[in-house]
């Protein structure tokens, strides 16, 4: 095991959710990576997220009304369809990621999503340090009305993405990364 402190930042990959299979977290595991994820900036210590688990035969039937949900939709291909049908089969354990913005609050509501999307991304980093695969897809269902409804959803919450977590069942492949130099300057007066 390497001990370097950004080893594990330099290795983080997300694993497609249709590679990640049984086993997931057990109890003690996902209280630890519930426990990390938290642990995120929050301005105004407003607590601008939560998470919905799901897993078991709840996932399955949440994936059931997604497809149900999307007949409604024109001009979807067979492939897409059943893409989607089979999307919450794979991996054990989704967490849908939600926003809760506090209109009243002198915080923007920018930034109060980005909380949210700071708890998403400790989900990968907390699923990975713990030996699991994971990834944050958001996708139609992320935005779709009738989904905020299926999740009870209040009027100022919104999904930040779905964090699928489970057992990669091959390794997952480098991708190309952005060159640093490409992406960073510095300002001058």
């Amino acid at each position: 095991m390497n001990h370097e402190p950004l080893h594990a930042l330099r290795g983080r990959r997300s694993v497609p959710a249709s590679q990640l299979g049984a086993p997931g977290p057990d109890a003690q595991a996902l209280r630890q990576l519930l426990e990390v994820a938290v642990r995120v900036p929050d301005h105004g210590k407003l607590v601008p997220f939560r998470m919905i688990l799901l897993a078991g035969e709840a996932k399955l039937a949440f994936g059931a009304r997604l497809s149900a949900l999307l007949e409604s939709r024109p001009g979807l291909s067979d492939a897409k369809r059943e893409k989607e049908r089979r999307r919450y089969e794979y991996a054990p354990l989704v967490i849908a990621v939600v926003s809760r913005i506090d209109s009243g609050s002198s915080v923007p509501a920018i930034e109060q999503r980005l909380a949210a999307g700071n708890v998403a991304y400790n989900l990968l980093l907390g699923a990975q340090a713990l030996g699991f695969g994971a990834q944050w897809l958001t996708g139609w269902a992320a935005y779709d009305e009738g989904v905020a409804v299926l999740l009870g959803l209040g009027p100022n919450e919104g999904i930040v993405g779905f964090v699928h977590i489970g057992t990669p069942v091959m390794d997952a492949p480098e991708r190309e990364r952005p060159a640093v130099d490409e992406v960073v300057s510095s300002w001058t007066p």
